[in-house]
């Protein structure tokens, strides 16, 4: 087997192992999480129903927690996935700690509030404003959303995925695998027979004539004799 289609095999291995990563090709991964903004408007009673459409995937609402990130998420909105203007946050205000906090349970590491102090903060949800990047604060009590933005931890939680996501990702993996390896075993044995000298032989070429043909000739031969 030639040494490029050795290396081809490999890569395709690691390839599988990358896209594995994330769930599917839906979500965009960057700083070891995945994200996806989920683009269905609807109607909602509470901030619960937003993040269920998260959870159900195996993730939750988004967090934030610096600036690459916020940049991160303010580009990919407006190139890729053409949110709305104001993309609710997956935080809410602690009255018991008079902080905001997220509901991934990460620490609330960075922020980038707008100038808006002086607010009855109870009820209170993050909005990030896609025009400039800025966050403000708004009513939880919220209708409807125009889309989720969702993220998740990699490596992503397959528990979360179906039965026969799993199993075709595992078939995928180990089929790689497989071939990587025996590809492997027939370079390499190819190359040891190469170093080794080894030839093959072809058989000798066969006399045109059977066995039965020859018999039938020396008959000939003796009957010819016998005439003389």
């Amino acid at each position: 087997m030639p040494h490029a289609a050795l290396s081809s095999l490999v890569l395709l291995s690691l390839a599988t192992a990358i896209v594995a990563d994330c769930p599917s090709s839906t979500w965009v991964q960057f700083q070891g999480s995945c994200y996806a903004f989920l683009q269905v408007t609807i109607n909602v009673e509470n901030i619960e129903d937003v993040r269920k459409q998260c959870t159900d995937h195996g993730a939750d609402m988004v967090s934030i927690h610096n600036e690459e990130e916020n940049a991160f998420i303010l580009d990919t909105l407006q190139k890729r996935w053409k949110g709305p203007d104001d993309l609710l946050l997956g935080m809410f205000y602690d009255t018991d700690d008079a902080t905001f906090k997220w509901y991934d349970h990460s620490n609330m590491t960075f922020d980038k509030w707008a100038d808006q102090d002086g607010e009855d903060l109870v009820d209170t949800c993050g909005f990030l404003y896609t025009k400039t990047g800025e966050w403000r604060k708004g009513d939880c009590e919220i209708s409807s959303v125009e889309g989720t933005l969702c993220k998740a931890a990699i490596p992503y939680d397959k528990k979360y995925l179906s039965d026969n996501h799993i199993l075709i990702s595992t078939l995928v993996i180990a089929s790689t695998v497989t071939l990587a390896v025996l590809g492997a075993i027939i370079w390499f044995l190819y190359r040891r027979n190469a170093r080794s000298g080894f030839t093959s032989f072809s058989p000798a070429p066969l006399s045109p004539y059977s066995d039965g043909c020859a018999l039938v000739v020396a008959e000939e031969d003796e009957y010819a004799v016998q005439l003389d």
